[in-house]
């Protein structure tokens, strides 16, 4: 009728795998964002994000600026960025405004972008 408690140790919990099957999330251009986002899929900024930004992918918009740390498989800049940036791919578009210290395995930059900062590929 009773029964004594288990009080053994909770197992931990594995790691999460990324979801190869995450969605889009779209910041508009009238949110403004200070603090941590993460996310396993894709993020759009449309609007202005001040703080750290982890995802599987980034693009901020014509009208989208990020002041902060990035991480991400690709990264693609229309808007403005400022910080540091570590990515796999990285794409800056003519529209783009950045000042970051970006470190990356492949890079491409449109006629017209604005940069300022350090560019770092890893040997390998």
């Amino acid at each position: 009728m009773f029964s004594k408690p288990d009080t053994a140790p909770a197992a931990p919990q594995p790691a999460r795998a990324p979801n190869p099957n995450a969605g889009k999330s779209v910041l508009a251009s009238d949110l403004r964002i200070t603090g941590e986002i993460t996310s396993t899929g894709s993020v759009e900024v449309f609007g202005d994000i001040e703080g750290n930004l982890t995802a599987r992918s980034l693009m901020i918009g014509g009208e989208g600026a990020v002041k902060g740390t990035v991480s991400s498989e690709t990264v693609e800049v229309k808007g403005k960025l400022d910080g540091r940036v570590s990515t796999q791919s990285f794409t800056l578009r003519a529209t783009a405004q950045v000042e970051a210290d970006v470190t990356y395995t492949s890079l491409v930059i449109e006629s017209g972008a604005q940069i300022e900062g350090r560019f770092n590929r890893p040997k390998g």
